[in-house]
């Protein structure tokens, strides 16, 4: 991959973002032909579907999920009398009721086996039936399938890319060590100009490879948080010339005192998506779908320290004004003890593939056969488009 130089331009559409948790992996970008945008983001650590969007009608939830489960009495906040999201994602509900976020339920990748999380981001990512050697994820892939090769184009902000935008088709690299070319003056200009934003001074710091004593308190004491940076810099990136976007946001894995250890991670997921809208703007937003995808559910029984183990079934969250949302997709599969995955996981009914390729097909117009073949080799894809998707 090609090393490139911040353009300014670039650079104050998202600066403020460049410092970002260890908990969000790179940020990959691929310019495409219209109007249209595309978001992916890979939450990593599996997250439990059945805890962020809750079939509370069922009585075995709470039977299953004692310490876990909860029901609009206890703050669940009521989707459509079946299902229930989280509080903590109580910013989302105006999405959910614009009809720009919806969520398919009992969804996974093909990955059936010893529920490892090296072997199901494996083939998150990669697009494949079984874990491989496969060396080129879906999406860079599907850039190779839009037909303005001019417009073929990947940026990954960071030093390396992840596994679902590397492959066979260009991806720049965005470094926040990169050359702005910026004289001393300019660079001091810019400096006092933002002194009041920490946000932006870290980041501007962190560009220009600040190594001295003042710059090192310049940069200090960045308090934006970092998922809402992270989207702010995507949403710079689409408004520009960059039409594909990944990133990802980890943490989920929640085996002990799930309730605790899943406020971060879902705040974070909040913060993006929400940010998102706001920064792309009515316009941009309305030509945008963002897929939010993980490896694997979780179990449907919470083990004995009030978690849940690897699973397999899960939830794939849909957000965006490309998107027919307020509702819950998917076929329910039902938790009767013999409807579960081997009496132990939600059953999944929809491959996650699917939706991606729905997604690809209708914001690109990648073509069915190029989706079954070189983006998801073997996949059979329904030729009718998803009720998920406007148009």
């Amino acid at each position: 991959m090609e090393k490139i130089a911040l353009s300014r331009r670039t650079f104050l559409a998202g600066a403020c973002c460049a410092a970002a948790s260890p908990a969000f992996t790179p940020l990959s970008f691929a310019a495409a032909p219209g109007d249209k945008r595309m978001v992916t983001i890979v939450l990593r650590g599996a997250l439990d579907g059945l805890y962020l969007v809750q079939p509370y009608a069922d009585p075995l939830l709470a039977r299953y999920r004692p310490d876990l489960s909860l029901d609009p009495s206890k703050g669940l906040l009521d989707l459509d009398g079946r299902f229930g999201l989280h509080p903590l994602a109580k910013d989302l509900m105006p999405l959910w009721k614009s009809g720009e976020l919806g969520f398919v339920h009992a969804v996974s990748t093909p990955y059936r086996d010893t529920r490892s999380h090296f072997d199901g981001q494996d083939i998150l990512e990669s697009g494949g039936d079984a874990p491989s050697d496969e060396e080129t994820g879906w999406l860079n892939r599907a850039i190779g399938g839009i037909r303005n090769v001019d417009m073929r184009r990947a940026i990954d902000v960071s030093s390396s890319s992840e596994l679902i935008l590397t492959g066979p088709n260009p991806v720049d690299v965005w470094s926040t060590r990169s050359d702005l070319d910026m004289g001393t003056d300019e660079a001091s200009f810019f400096k006092r100009l933002y002194a009041s934003d920490p946000a932006f001074s870290k980041a501007f710091a962190e560009a220009t490879g600040a190594d001295t004593q003042s710059d090192a308190i310049f940069a200090a004491g960045a308090r934006a948080d970092n998922a809402a940076s992270v989207a702010k810099l995507t949403a710079g990136m689409l408004k520009d010339k960059y039409r594909i976007a990944n990133f990802s946001i980890g943490g989920w894995d929640s085996h002990i005192n799930q309730n605790n250890v899943f406020k971060n991670p879902l705040k974070s997921l909040v913060a993006a998506i929400t940010t998102l809208k706001r920064e792309l703007g009515s316009d941009v937003w309305s030509k945008t779908s963002v897929l939010a995808m993980t490896e694997f559910g979780r179990t449907v029984r919470q083990n004995g320290s009030n978690g849940t183990d690897h699973g397999t079934g899960g939830v794939a969250i849909l957000a965006g004004g490309a998107i027919r949302g307020g509702k819950i997709y998917g076929k329910w599969p039902g938790l009767t003890e013999d409807a579960l995955f081997e009496n132990r996981d939600l059953m999944p009914t929809t491959d996650v593939r699917e939706i991606a390729a729905s997604l690809l097909n209708a914001q690109f117009d990648i073509s069915a056969g190029d989706l079954t073949t070189k983006v998801f080799p073997g996949l059979d894809l329904a030729s009718a488009r998803p009720a998920y998707l406007k148009g």
